[in-house]
Order: C-alpha cells, then sequence, then structure tokens
C-alpha cells in the first residue's frame, strides 16, 4: 500500500450548494436537510461524489480524517443569512474542536451567495484562513461553473475545478484533491495559482466539455498544458450567469510547481480564448410552439423540448409551463408527450381525487409568479407515489431524490408529472419513477440544458432550445443586472481594450 510518510491529520467540510438571484425563493436550511446535511463521522459514511472521492485516497494512504460538517442542496435562490450562519458556525465549530491537524479540503460548489454577504465562498474561506493562519494548506474542489472570486484565491492554496459537463467526474475530482492535499504536505508541491477571467456570460447549452463544441476546445487546450513546464493543473470556468454579483467572468484558473509568472501567463492565455470563443457559446432558441411544429414534421421521436429557463439545475423552481401549454395547444395525437411541474397545490388536489379520478387545475407559475400566469387543464390521474427515485449518474449519484407526494395527470396525450418539490435532473429518473415511458415518447420536455446528452444520448431525434420566460434564461442578452455592472458578453458585444481581471495567490516560503 502507498502510504505517507506519516499520519497526517486532514479536515474535511464544506458547503455545496448553486445560487441564482434571478429566483424569487431563498434557500433555507430545510433544503439542505432534505438533500444531505452531514455532520462528523456520518461523513465517513460517503461513497460518492467529491467527498467519496477525497476520502478513498485519504484512507487509502494512511491519513486520518477528520471530519466536521458538510451540506448539499439543490440549487436555489441566495441561502438566507439565518441559513448561512447555522451551517458556517457549524463548520467553523467542528474545525476549532478538531485542531490540531496539517490540512483541510473543502468540497464547494463556487456559486453559492448569501442574502447581506454575497459571495458564499470567499467569505467561507476567508473565515477558516483567519482561524487556521498561512501555513495550514486548504484545497478546494469546484464546479466548473464557480464564480471564482478574489477572495477565494486568496484564502486556499489550490482550487480544482471539475472537468466534465455533464457533470460526471465528481468523485475524481475529489481524488485530485486529495492527492494534491497529500503532495503540498509532502513538500512535493509549492502551488502558485493564478485565475485570469473575462466578463462573459452564457449559459450552459454550449457549455460540453465532450468534443465538439467551444467549451470543449477551450478545456481541451487547457488539459494539454498540464505537465509541461511547471503546470501541475488547469481548470476551465464558465461561470453560472445568473448571479448578480460584482467582477462576475469566466476564464482560466492554473496551478504550477513556484513559478507563478507561468500561471498567470497560461491562464491569461486561456481567459483571453475564451472571449474569442464568445459567439459560439450563444445557442440559437425557439419560441415552443414553433419548436412542436417543427418537431411534427419529423419522423420518430422523441423530440427534445428544452425548457432551459426551468432548470432546477441553474436555481429556477421547476414550476414553468410554457412548454407544457404549446404541447396542449397542439392537440397531439399517440405516442404521449411528457412534461414535469413543480406545484404542491395541483399535486395535493390530484391525491384528494385519487387514482382514475378527474382534476380540474391551475398548473405552474405558484411558486415563483413573476413569469407567467398557471394555465387551466383538466386530467385524469394515473399515478400517485411519495415522489423517491434514485440517481443513476451525476453529482448525486447512487443518492435519493426526494420529490415529495408527487401525481402523474394525463391530459389528452399528454403525460404531466406534478411534484412537491423541486429536484435536479441528471436523466430521466423522475418520469421513470412515475411509469412514464422515455423511449416511447414524441415529446419530452426536459429542463437541463446539458445532461439531456446523457439521459437521451442516442435516442433522441431532436433536441429545440425553447426562448421561455425564467429565472434560467438561455440567453442573457435580456437580464438587466442590479450588482453586475457594465459592460460584459452578451449585453455588450465587444468590449475594445478589454484585458482579462487576474487573481494570484503565490507559494509561502
Amino acid at each position: 500500500m502507498n502510504t505517507v510518510k506519516k499520519t497526517y491529520r486532514v479536515a474535511i467540510g464544506g458547503i455545496f450548494t448553486e445560487s441564482n438571484h434571478l429566483v424569487g425563493q431563498p434557500t433555507t436550511l430545510a433544503d439542505f436537510e432534505r438533500t444531505e446535511l452531514l455532520r462528523g463521522p456520518h461523513i465517513l459514511e460517503v461513497g460518492e461524489g467529491v467527498v467519496g472521492g477525497a476520502l478513498s485516497v485519504l484512507v487509502e494512504r494512511g491519513a486520518e480524517v477528520l471530519p466536521t460538517l458538510f451540506a448539499s442542496a439543490y440549487p436555489g435562490g441566495a441561502l438566507t443569512r439565518e441559513c448561512y450562519l447555522e451551517l458556517k458556525d457549524g463548520l467553523i465549530t467542528r474545525l476549532q474542536e478538531a485542531l490540531p491537524f496539517d490540512a483541510m479540503i473543502a468540497p464547494l460548489h463556487g456559486a453559492a451567495a448569501v442574502d447581506e454577504v454575497g459571495d458564499l465562498e470567499g467569505d467561507l474561506l476567508g473565515t477558516i484562513r483567519a482561524m487556521l493562519g498561512p501555513d495550514i494548506p486548504i484545497v478546494v474542489t469546484l464546479d466548473c461553473h464557480a464564480h471564482v472570486t478574489e477572495k477565494m484565491v486568496a484564502n486556499a492554496d489550490a482550487l480544482l475545478a471539475w472537468e466534465t459537463y455533464p457533470h460526471r467526474d465528481a468523485f475524481d475530482t475529489g481524488v485530485r484533491g486529495a492527492r494534491m492535499i497529500l503532495d503540498i504536505l509532502e513538500g512535493k508541491l509549492k502551488p502558485a495559482m493564478a485565475m485570469a477571467k473575462v466578463p462573459a456570460l452564457v449559459s450552459g447549452f454550449n457549455g460540453n466539455t465532450d468534443p465538439p463544441g467551444p467549451f470543449a476546445d477551450l478545456m481541451q487546450f487547457a488539459k494539454s498544458k498540464e505537465g509541461q513546464g511547471s503546470v501541475v493543473s488547469t481548470s476551465v470556468f464558465l461561470v453560472q450567469p445568473h448571479l448578480d454579483l460584482a467582477d462576475m467572468g469566466s476564464g482560466g484558473l492554473v496551478i504550477t510547481h513556484e513559478n507563478l509568472d507561468e500561471a498567470i501567463g497560461l491562464a491569461t492565455e486561456v481567459a483571453e480564448r475564451y472571449w474569442g470563443r464568445r459567439f459560439d457559446l450563444e445557442p440559437q432558441v425557439w419560441k415552443p410552439a414553433q419548436a412542436v411544429a417543427a418537431g411534427l414534421e419529423m419522423e420518430g421521436g422523441p423530440i427534445l423540448l428544452l425548457e432551459v429557463s426551468d432548470c432546477v439545475g441553474g436555481g429556477a423552481t421547476g414550476d414553468g409551463v410554457a412548454a407544457l401549454d404549446a404541447l396542449l395547444k397542439a392537440d397531439l395525437s399517440e405516442p404521449p408527450a411528457l412534461a414535469m411541474v413543480v406545484d404542491p397545490e395541483a399535486q395535493r388536489i390530484c391525491r384528494e381525487a385519487g387514482l382514475g379520478g378527474t382534476v380540474q387545475l391551475e398548473l405552474g407559475h405558484k411558486l415563483d409568479p413573476r413569469w407567467a400566469r398557471p394555465i387551466s387543464v383538466t386530467g385524469r390521474v394515473e399515478e400517485l407515489t411519495d415522489g423517491r427515485f434514485l440517481y443513476s449518474g451525476g453529482i448525486w449519484s447512487g443518492q435519493w431524490g426526494e420529490m415529495g407526494p408527487s401525481a402523474k395527470l394525463k391530459v389528452g396525450s399528454v403525460e404531466v408529472l406534478i411534484s412537491t418539490h423541486a429536484t435536479y435532473d441528471w436523466a430521466d429518473e423522475q418520469y421513470t419513477s412515475m411509469g412514464m415511458d422515455t423511449r416511447n415518447a414524441k415529446f419530452i420536455v426536459v429542463k437541463n440544458p446539458m445532461n439531456y446528452r446523457v439521459a437521451y444520448a442516442g435516442r433522441y431525434e431532436e433536441a429545440f432550445v425553447l426562448d421561455t420566460p425564467g429565472p434560467t434564461t438561455a440567453s442573457l442578452a435580456s437580464v438587466d443586472f442590479q450588482s453586475l455592472q457594465r459592460p460584459y458578453f452578451p449585453k455588450d458585444r465587444d468590449i475594445p481594450g478589454l484585458r482579462p481581471t487576474i487573481y494570484q495567490h503565490r507559494p509561502e516560503n
């Protein structure tokens, strides 16, 4: 067995979620309790995700792991101050109780925000660094959609991002983070780090890391530089564009062994290449009725209607019904069309009617009503469940998803999944848990801009990105931010004289 030279004590803990300032509902402690809130030894039981990957390396190499607090929640609005302070205090208290230790690994997202605080990760890492001092290394894992801030770079020794979108390397990123921690402790690595970013805000639709695609090209370029010169690690960030914080931007982060100039140079090149691909990262969009009409002209299916403006994975509430409305107005015949909506009130009415009951509903846009009005539907209740399903992959692989009490409503040839809670959609687990056949449907409404490439790989006829109202829009051109100041793309198509913003962290002597 490959063991370290001494038994290092390594703390692990973090707060993991993604925020969206265009969402009307805040993220509260209940959201973490419903998803994942682990304290102390319970963290050691995790076998998947970033935490599982980090633990696998630390345990194998003989380190003593000090579990503190790890909380994760589905994306949503900014955390309430009360929620954040309770989680932060719990983490900091457990870190203090674990002292002395040699290093810390912090699995974070990088795009979380807190009411009255702003940058969650920067604030949390600043507090941890102030408590630990400059000599205890902190390695942080991030989503590749992180909003990397100056405080994050200043207070971490190394930031490592996931390398895949759709996300399927959370475990591997935890492995990389833990190995880097041990390399630092053994004196094999003195990380010099630089982040370079440009003010480009685009949705994730063209952000796939599997070629072909503009983001895939950028990721491939950055990763090809690892192992050259003193370059140890590279990350490319397509920032979560629905945050409303100052200094938003996308670009590259580079870690070298002691060579800060090389880190700055390569990070700058990645950011400049990113700016050069900004137009390629913007998607073509369709009005829902146009997409349905185009799909009906095609043989076979399924035809995917990507209602990305209502993406729970980006923080939306999942209560949008624009695509469903277009399907109902098209007066479809069999095979069925599938759609989903989060509407606790409608689900309750279905449950009261019972299996086989006929209900009249005002459906959708009750949780975040700023975007549109509910639609009127009449249908038959065909399935009632507790809403539990097992994730087959992605960042919550192997964990149970909790839609809460849920119903399947048949409206003509359209089957509608009505749930109580919003849940991240990785593949088609929500639909299949309700007995809805995704393999033989004509249309399927999908509310994630990327994961459909995994869920329906090789078995969909076409995918249309819909132009619909909501907090996770396909393009940021029409969004009016309050804290983010211009110029930025796509509000500004060109910015003469633009130079990337550079954040840097020099290794301690």
